[in-house]
This record gives C-alpha cells, structure tokens and sequence, in this order.
C-alpha cells in the first residue's frame, strides 16, 4: 500500500510541477505559492472534519507536523524558485534525487546500509553530476548552479518533510497531521512574504492552474504522509521520487523541451539508482 500510496504521489506531483513551470514565468512566485497551500488547506477541510481524529494528537505529534509543514513551504519556495529559472530536465531530476537525504540520514543514524545502497547512492550523485554538466553546456553557468542548488535544497527539504510528517502520523492521526503541515506551510509563505512586504497579488489568469495545482499538491502530500500509517513508509517517499522522471517525460511531450540521449541517459541513471534504493 505504501508503495501504491508513493506513485500516486509521484503522478499528481509530476503534473503540479509542469504546472509550476508554466506559472512561475507568468506571475511572482510567493503569491502564487501562498495561495496554491492556502487552497489546498481549504480543500482539506471537509475531510478532516469529517474524520476527525484530533483527540488522538499529541503535543509531539504537532511538532512533527509543525515541523514537516514549515520545511514544505520552505522546500516548495525553492521548487519554485528552481522550475523559474532552471529547465525541467535540469531541475526535476536534482529534486527527485532526495531518498539520497534519507539513506544519508539512516546511515548517520546507525541503520545498516549495504554495499549495493552505497553503489546505488554513488550512482545517483553521478547521474545528478551528468544531468548538470549537460544542461551547462547549453545554459549559463551562473543560472545552473542557482538551480542546481535551489533543487539541492528543495530535494533535502522534501526528505525531511516526509519522515517528520509520517513520524507525526504513527504519533498521532493521519488527517489532523496533514492539515496541520498545511497550515503551517502556508503559514510559513506568508510570513516570508510579509516579511518582503509584498503584496498578496498574482496574474488572475492563472487562478484556475493554481487551484488545480493546489488539488494535486495537496493529493500528493496527503498520499506521502498517509503511508505513516502502513508497514514501509520509506516505500512511499521512494516511489513518490519517481516524479522527477515523470516530470522530465511531460516536459518532453507537453512543454516540447529539447532532450539528447546523453540528457535522456543521465535521468535514467538518476532513476535506475533511486528504484534500487526502494528495494
């Protein structure tokens, strides 16, 4: 289930990030990320009124979720800011590679990590190295590294969110947890763009994409967390990585992004190297 629960992840968040794409060259990125958390809070709602399940929380539990939202809206501000500038088969690739995050953490943690992981992991940084090297030759070097690093940071942000937000799960309640993340992700969007002193305003023509993405990212993190709740967890953060891959084929056939085979063989070892390490 947990696996299922990743590639349904994976699917709804390679389409909110073409999405991500297309919007972040139209309108300013914080509003337009404020108001995709936002609706998707309100969208959730319902749901979690009708579940309920808030007696079950803990005081440790809402730190997680604390925790795990306030590191989504930060890593999702640089998902932004790397789709704004970086291509999609620059970006997504670097992004996807976070289980790297979670295998460095298990190791640092005292979990016992296999000769075979090792390689898979080295594999992955190469891949990643090669994806960047290419995309240099056509892109100017300041522009890359500024992607390459807001990806490095969105990807290990999004590992830290999903193991806090499925340690909140086993510590307390699957929906009540996820609102909370939400909450506290837009809440962390909004301070910054107070903080800015920038006006909550974004291109009215692009209100319908981000209600629609407001419904996949929701559906995408909700899918993640829920999986704190079955046997492997970790399986469904893997698969959901898998949306990298996803997003770099839609940028392809969608967004008519130009890809060579050396660019199509480094996302596949990007790739090959993160499916070993859900095994």
């Amino acid at each position: 289930m947990s696996l299922l629960l990743g590639l349904i992840a994976a699917c709804a968040w390679a389409l909110h990030d073409i999405c991500v794409r297309g919007v972040s060259q139209k309108t300013r990125i914080l509003p337009a990320l404020l108001t995709v958390l936002v609706a998707g809070t309100v969208m959730l709602l319902p749901v979690t009124a009708y579940q309920g399940g808030y007696a079950e929380m803990t005081d440790g539990s809402f730190a997680l979720a604390a925790v795990s939202g306030v590191v989504f809206g930060l890593a999702s501000l640089s998902l932004y800011g790397a789709f704004r500038i970086g291509p999609v088969r620059l970006v997504a690739p670097v992004i996807g590679a976070y289980p790297v995050v979670s295998v460095g953490w298990a190791a640092v943690s005292g979990a016992s990590i296999s000769v075979w992981q090792w390689l898979a992991v080295i594999v992955v940084v190469l891949g990643v190295a090669l994806v960047a090297a290419l995309s240099d030759s056509e892109e100017t070097h300041g522009e890359t590294m500024r992607a390459v690093m807001l990806s490095v940071i969105a990807g290990a942000g999004f590992a830290i969110t999903f193991a806090a937000s499925q340690a909140a799960v086993r510590h307390g309640a699957e929906m009540p947890v996820i609102l909370s993340s939400r909450v506290f992700a837009a809440a962390t969007i909004g301070a910054i763009l107070i903080l800015r002193r920038e006006a909550w305003y974004f291109d009215r023509t692009v209100l319908l994409l981000l209600l629609a993405m407001a419904c996949l990212d929701a559906t995408a993190l909700a899918s993640v967390t829920s999986a704190g709740t079955f046997p492997h967890p970790e399986f469904a953060s893997v698969a959901s990585s898998l949306f990298g891959l996803l997003t770099v084929v839609l940028a392809w056939l969608i967004l008519k992004e130009p890809m060579s085979r050396a660019q199509w063989g480094a996302v596949v070892m990007v790739f090959c190297g993160i499916g070993y390490l859900g095994i």
